[in-house]
């Protein structure tokens, strides 16, 4: 492995592979260059001479600007680097029609399950959803008694468990608020991994089991039973009653080959460090090409972790209609910092500048990699459903758990999470965390499934070639690490006042 890596032509800085000394010196590009200062595993130092107010290049793009003279050799970080993001952009419009999708319908072939309404899902769960806070830990109890007299169920493998995931909305919210829980809501009700859905009400509450009900697709709705506590004596027993012939319906289903064009997945970074856009976010970009050109559907988010790298994914929008739509998203979501009296630039982390990562623009050119050049397709409201093949872009913030639980509500049936600093936490689809450095894949194995530094060390292809791999199986029942360890849960995007 190289001492540091310069990862495009254009580019003004290099990312050091391991920590460097001052007066070390490492070739790059045949140029030799001798350090100024130490720089640590996966920070940047400049490989060129910038003047102050230069801008500062990386994967070929702009990523701030330089705030004083900076030598060849030099620690580019926080103390010499700013952002150059403002607000919102007129962006140009829509120079010709991108690519079309390339439908093959070759490639491997996957063990899923096909639903009624033809999507096909990784797993055959049982979801028990509450429109509201209030009934949430009965969920939950309710869950746990069918966990206990299914037993016999989940482990021969006629479904893989039954889970609850409480939230503490529903109630107390208003107009636009209350319509994203709900549309959330609706939309994980509607995910194919949920062979059957309880809802549970309690009866008062704002986000009203009628008005939910009718925001589920209508494909949907026969796999769903509902349930409001007020409503009923003794609501353990009437939801048991209810769970357990949502259990004898899923599990007639089977597994069965199913081809990549049946795959939706969500595509996620979260805890990046130096690394994540030289190993791990480019191995899904490479993925997300395969998978759409197969004819199946990535699905990107974190809208504001594009602010600065959103050209790239506009220039790849198949049509007008999809650019004008994905830049309004990106701007209005600018719009909405900006009305907070927040700047659009409130990132990266404290995590991502210890790993490396400066300035937004830094963190965006990375992260959009994840899509690598699939063609941009759609984009989707928090909440709405993806149904076209090649990429989507879906609107929701960049937290982890926010977005997460917004691609699962999607459509998505698999979560690729790449990380470079670890999290244990997981999802209601099934979630890889994919490392970035092998340093926190040896460290954290009951939190990662793939590492994704192999890349630097056997090279692309044949790291490629083992995350296809790896992902077919957990396509096809293999438990991920945060399955393994019982980590799943749901988070709401909450953006309105509460009463």
């Amino acid at each position: 492995m190289p001492d540091a890596l310069q990862v495009h032509a254009a580019d003004s800085v290099a990312v050091a592979l391991r920590p460097l000394d001052a007066g070390e010196t490492v070739v790059l590009s045949g140029e030799h260059i001798t350090l100024g200062q130490s720089v640590e595993q996966g920070h940047k130092l400049a490989i060129r001479a910038h003047g102050q107010g230069d801008a500062i290049v990386k994967y070929g793009l702009p990523i701030g600007r330089a705030t004083q003279k900076i030598a060849p050799g030099d620690h580019v970080h926080s103390h010499n680097l700013v952002t150059a993001l403002a607000g919102e952009l007129a962006y140009g419009a829509h120079r010709s029609d991108g690519p079309a999708t390339m439908v093959n319908s070759g490639g491997p072939l996957w063990q899923g399950y096909r639903r009624s309404d033809g999507r096909a899902a990784t797993r055959n769960d049982i979801w028990i959803l509450p429109t509201v806070g209030c009934v949430g830990l009965t969920a939950e109890q309710v869950a746990r008694a069918a966990e206990t007299r299914h037993a016999e169920a989940i482990a021969q493998g006629r479904i893989d468990g039954v889970f609850a995931f409480s939230h503490p909305h529903g109630c107390s919210q208003l107009g636009d608020d209350l319509g994203g829980t709900r549309a959330l809501l609706a939309g994980l009700a509607a995910n194919p991994n949920a062979a059957g859905v309880l809802l549970i009400g309690l009866g008062c509450e704002s986000n009203q089991l009628d008005a939910l009900l009718a925001a589920i697709p209508e494909s949907a709705r026969t796999k769903v039973r509902t349930l409001s506590s007020q409503g009923v004596g003794d609501e353990m027993a009437a939801a048991a009653a209810l769970v357990d012939e949502l259990v004898a319906d899923a599990s007639t289903a089977r597994r069965e080959p199913l081809p990549l064009s049946a795959l939706v997945v969500g595509l996620k970074c979260g805890g990046s460090d130096g690394f994540s856009g030289l190993t791990a976010n480019p191995l899904l970009g490479r993925f997300s090409e395969t998978l759409a050109a197969c004819g199946g559907t990535p699905v990107l988010t974190e809208i504001p972790e594009i602010f600065g790298a959103e050209q790239a994914l506009l220039d790849r929008a198949v049509d007008t209609a999809t650019f004008e739509a994905a830049a309004a998203l990106v701007n209005r979501f600018k719009r909405y910092y900006l009305d907070q009296g927040l700047p659009v630039s409130e990132n990266p982390s404290p995590g991502n500048i210890a790993g490396g990562i400066t300035t937004l623009e830094e963190k965006s050119a990375g992260a959009v990699q994840k899509a690598g050049t699939a063609p941009l397709t759609s984009v989707l409201d928090y909440g709405e459903q993806a149904t076209l093949p090649g990429l989507a872009l879906l609107e929701s913030p960049g937290n982890d758990a926010v977005s997460s639980t917004a691609l699962a509500a999607a459509g998505a049936t698999l979560v690729l999470f790449t990380t470079g600093r670890g999290t244990p936490l997981g999802f209601p689809v099934p979630t890889v965390k994919v490392a970035s450095n092998r340093a926190l894949s040896v460290a954290k194995p009951h939190w990662i499934d793939f590492d994704a530094s192999r890349a630097l060390d056997e090279g692309q292809e044949a790291a490629d070639a083992a995350f296809l791999e790896a992902l077919i199986g957990f396509a096809s029942g293999q438990k991920t690490a945060a399955e393994n360890a019982g980590q799943r849960a749901i988070a709401i995007w909450k953006k309105g006042v509460t009463l």
